[in-house]
């Protein structure tokens, strides 16, 4: 796959039929020096099952700019606008990297309609997406994304998003430049192959979900104090983590309903812009 040729109607497709995409060389080789060597700062922890995949929460409180910068950039936040057609909220940012000796993640989905105990009640959000920003090149040897395109869009019992696999036989292996993003569904299956380089793979990841789709439940919510203190671009995207822009109570047949929702439209692939507003 060309993920340069893409336009962004293909990306839109490609995301909402497949579970992901790719928006290619987003960062240059000096913004990414630069993430890296704040990221590299940060103290990490390995996870149950290796201590050589280790991850450091919540990077928009550290001391951290270029890195925080990333969750306004333009190019990811013009096709998440685009794609919701509604208010970002930022669930989270985390720096994650894959060391040599890294025995891959399980295949599994970041959608958890009735949260987890890894996940908490955040993974109950009814629509989210997660942009992985890769600031080292995915090679077949170095911890590569893995991703089963379309699962997401099975309603069998294999698909229970609570299940995970070590492998299928329908897994596919995604390669991408240093500076490149993973924009992935969060019902669709998806891992990393295992480090078998001898260089780390640095990511970062962050997740975003429109304002109308909360978790089932309240969560704990940002501190006041710590949003107020992120550059006015960044903080934007931090409202509450419980805002719920839905009615509830609507009814049958409410006043004032729509006649078009190019959003939901069979045709909204076939515009350069992504959604078809002329039928």
């Amino acid at each position: 796959m060309n993920w340069s040729t893409l336009t962004h109607k293909q990306r839109v497709q490609h995301l909402e039929l497949e579970g992901f995409v790719v928006l290619p060389d987003l960062l240059d080789a000096g913004q990414i020096a630069r993430v890296k060597a704040e990221l590299y700062r940060l103290p990490t922890k390995g996870t149950d099952y290796s201590e050589a995949q280790r991850s450091c929460s919540d990077v928009q409180w550290t001391d951290s700019p270029a890195a925080i910068d990333l969750i306004a950039q333009p190019t990811v936040i013009d096709f998440l606008d685009k794609l919701f057609g509604d208010e970002l909220i930022c669930t989270s940012c985390v720096y994650a990297v894959s060391k040599p000796g890294h025995p891959g993640i399980a295949i599994h989905t970041d959608a958890q309609p009735y949260g987890s105990a890894i996940f908490g009640m955040q993974a109950s959000a009814p629509r989210l997406v997660r942009v992985l920003f890769y600031l080292d090149d995915l090679t077949p040897e170095r911890a590569p994304f893995k991703v089963i395109p379309r699962s997401h869009l099975s309603l069998h019992a294999d698909g229970n998003p609570y299940k995970r696999y070590l492998s299928h036989p329908d897994e596919v292996m995604v390669l991408c430049r240093a500076g490149s993003a993973a924009i992935i569904h969060q019902a669709v299956f998806h891992a990393n192959f295992p480090n078998t380089s001898g260089e780390d793979r640095n990511m970062l990841a962050i997740a975003y979900r429109p304002a109308w789709a909360s978790p089932i439940a309240d969560v704990p919510d940002w501190p006041a104090d710590k949003v107020a203190k992120l550059p006015g671009h960044v903080a934007r995207f931090f409202k509450s983590l419980n805002t719920r822009n839905f009615d509830y109570n609507v009814g049958n047949r409410p006043a004032n309903m729509a006649s078009d929702a190019p959003g939901i439209s069979p045709r909204r692939w076939e515009t350069e812009d992504g959604l078809n507003t002329e039928h």
